[in-house]
């Protein structure tokens, strides 16, 4: 874990690079739904978005906890990291599988920014969170493989270079065990468009997240893609889900900050009746429990963090620690636009844009009920519902 004066020193360096992209920034990128990209590669020169990769390959050798600090101070500030938070964890998911030449050949370069690697293609049409059901194939040819699929929700594929990719490799029916015949591939997205393999097709939705749908039509991709060994990617991935969930829990409580402090701001100072609003209980309350439930999830966070960096199992903290963060986040937006009232609808105060964006994590990229079923099976021993 890194100490305490390292990591405000980090928040401090985070805040004072989100306060160049003030909240007309945001506000523009989300009414045009346009993606981020002076704030990105501004992270990326800040050395933020390269915080878990080893110094030997030039990132800066953080822990996992150092991340969450990164992600949160973002969120707390009224930015939005989820234009850069996959880098994160799909990088890590490289950085522990992925062969000497790889992790040689492309992350120094994930590092300086000379690739993007945003984009993560799991979740499929027909399938969803049921990741063992996926179709996307790829079928060994000779010195490649060919890839025939779909995925959906693949976020930020627009702008990324690289593709982290689950598909099948051997058919469901004929693996010995239903986490095995899935593997995972690195692909090279610039030349798989321009091959004509690989198609991109944009999904606007409630708030500005770059959603994608990718088609894959006899898509070739060479066998040195293929990181770690066939037909063990679904095992590849679960850690570094629990690296994203840490991720993204933390960038809940960043946001759960931001709307607390807005809301306790807004309470003393707008007037009615001749007294700030916050003066009632009426208002302190709500605030002031969002405010307990958003601390209580930031413990949960940390200790998840702390779990993962010494080389525990963190699927239990993880799993809790995103739920809550998830849940504290939206309690506390919902109670920001209480405050305010008719002006939380307002673009101009950013409360809705922020109430927009905060809705996501208690369905993506896990919904809650998964995580309960996860708990209810793996913690407490309950017979598998599903």
């Amino acid at each position: 874990m890194q100490n305490r004066e390292d990591l405000d020193e980090i928040r401090r360096a985070v805040r004072a690079l989100c306060d160049e992209f003030p909240n007309e920034y945001w506000r523009e990128k989300d009414r045009e739904r346009a993606y981020p990209s002076e704030f990105v590669d501004a992270l990326t020169r800040a050395g933020f978005l390269a915080a878990l990769i080893p110094e030997e390959y030039g990132g800066s050798g953080l822990k996992l906890d150092a991340a969450a600090v990164i992600m949160e101070e973002i969120q707390a500030s009224g930015s939005n990291g989820g234009a850069a938070h996959a880098q994160m964890y799909v990088m890590n998911t490289l950085l522990r599988y992925g062969s000497d030449e790889q992790k040689a050949h492309y992350l120094p370069k994930i590092a300086d920014g000379t690739l993007r690697l945003q984009a993560f293609g799991v979740s499929e049409p027909t399938s969803g969170t049921d990741t063992l059901s996926l179709r996307t194939f790829a079928e060994a040819d000779g010195e490649d493989y060919v890839v025939n699929g779909q995925k959906i929700w693949t976020s930020r594929a627009e702008h990324s270079d690289l593709m982290m990719l689950l598909a099948r490799t051997t058919p469901k029916d004929e693996t010995e065990k239903k986490t095995e015949g899935l593997s995972l591939f690195l692909v090279d997205m610039q030349q798989a468009q321009a091959s004509g393999g690989m198609t991109i097709k944009p999904i606007r939705t409630m708030m500005n997240h770059s959603s994608c749908e990718v088609f894959f039509d006899d898509l070739r991709i060479p066998k040195s893609a293929l990181i770690g060994e066939e037909g063990k990617g679904f095992r590849y991935i679960l850690s570094g889900m629990n690296a994203e969930r840490v991720l993204i829990a933390a960038e809940c409580i960043g946001d759960a900050k931001w709307f607390i402090e807005r809301a306790s701001e807004y309470a003393k100072d707008r007037q009615v009746f001749g007294r700030p609003i916050g003066q009632n209980q009426g208002i302190q309350f709500p605030i002031a429990r969002c405010y307990a439930q958003m601390r209580a999830a930031e413990l949960m966070v940390h200790h998840a963090a702390e779990v993962y960096d010494q080389g525990g199992n963190a699927g239990e903290e993880a799993n809790m620690a995103k739920m809550l963060a998830s849940e504290a986040s939206w309690a506390a937006a919902d109670m920001c636009v209480q405050t305010y009232g008719g002006f939380g609808f307002a673009e101009e105060y950013d409360v809705e844009r922020k109430f927009r964006e905060a809705r996501l994590y208690t369905v993506a990229p896990i919904s809650t009920n998964l995580i309960l079923s996860y708990l209810s099976e793996h913690v407490l021993g309950l017979p598998r519902s599903y």
